[in-house]
């Protein structure tokens, strides 16, 4: 800008120069000036004396500085761009080779965003998948690691570590997008979770088909939590306190008995006294056949492959997972403010 700016002076002054003091006219004024910025070699267009050739040849030094100037400028923001750029897709290249058992969320709409808020919460590892880059700057100006891409292709999938990923969570406005995200997910990682969007009745059905473990559609969601608002409003306050929210003092958490780690596989709740030595409560057990038992209890003996579902506050459930040894499907997290 100051570089246009300079030429554009020295232009003024090269044409009020042979105006007035050659007293050519401002035609032929305006074209010396600028066959002599240019250094193009032509003719003078009228003769000039020796004041007017010392001015004349101080006017191409000028300009030739001040166009050197400009194309120097151009060039430089040109190669930095260049630069820039490549560095910015290598420190981002290996910021994505660097994700392991990570969380995926295909899209940053208002969905996106609240999971985004929840996971970020919950201090879990994530990245972000859009193909509008306003919302991918979006996404980074709140801090959040955001990758540019269709979340539709194999190759992007790939680009943000899906084989190392624990979970990805479609929820794009297109049923039929989702669909295609939970079915490269499960081609290309067949042990991943995959949480996608519904909008209808049938989408909801097909995704399921399609492999979705699970299928959130949030127009029966939202209705059926203002059903509960309605009925019961104390419960659904505690249960939101439990499930979300970086403020809580209770959380819930669920434990895979792994029979390679934990020692209480085959034995009783009462015997195994998870209660007595962690605080925390064990308020339901997913059997490895899908089998729900709610409220075990102390004689439901731990099988191989139970999913404990306890309750408590981050350190007693911290305590809980270290008795009860490591666990292969996640790992417990401490919020980033407890």
């Amino acid at each position: 800008m100051a570089g246009a700016i300079a030429l554009g002076g020295v232009f003024l002054i090269g044409t009020l120069w042979y105006s007035l003091v050659e007293g050519w006219s401002w035609e032929d004024a305006a074209y010396m000036t600028v066959i002599t910025l240019a250094t193009v070699g032509y003719g003078e267009t009228h003769p000039l004396g020796s004041r007017g050739r010392l001015f004349t040849i101080a006017l191409i030094l000028l300009g030739v500085v001040n166009i050197g100037y400009i194309v120097n400028r151009f060039t430089e923001a040109i190669i930095q761009g260049y630069f820039q750029q490549g560095i910015r897709l290598q420190q981002q290249r290996r910021l994505m080779e660097s994700l392991t058992e990570h969380y995926i969320i295909c899209g940053f709409s208002r969905t996106g965003r609240q999971i985004a808020k929840e996971f970020r919460a919950e201090g879990v590892p994530f990245v972000v998948i859009d193909s509008d880059m306003e919302s991918v700057q979006r996404a980074q100006t709140e801090g959040y690691t955001a990758f540019q891409g269709d979340a539709t292709l194999d190759d992007t999938l790939l680009k943000v570590g899906i084989e190392r990923a624990i979970c990805i969570v479609a929820a794009l406005p297109s049923d039929a997008e989702n669909l295609y995200i939970v079915l490269s997910a499960k081609t290309l990682n067949s042990g991943i979770r995959v949480i996608a969007r519904a909008s209808t009745e049938e989408a909801l059905q097909k995704l399921r088909r399609g492999g979705a473990d699970e299928v959130i559609s949030p127009y029966i969601t939202g209705g059926k939590r203002m059903a509960a608002a309605a009925l019961r409003p104390q419960v659904l306050d505690f249960v939101d306190g439990i499930l979300t929210g970086a403020d809580r003092q209770l959380y819930m958490e669920e434990f895979l008995l792994d029979p390679a780690f934990c020692p209480f596989v085959g034995q009783s709740l009462q015997k195994a006294r998870l209660r007595s030595q962690s605080g925390a409560l064990v308020l339901a057990i997913r059997r490895a056949d899908g089998a729900l038992i709610g409220g075990p209890t102390g004689d439901t003996v731990l099988m191989s492959g139970d999913r404990l579902i306890g309750m408590g506050t981050a350190e007693q459930l911290r305590s809980l997972n270290q008795i009860l040894g490591p666990i292969n499907s996640k790992k417990l997290r401490r919020p980033k403010n407890s």
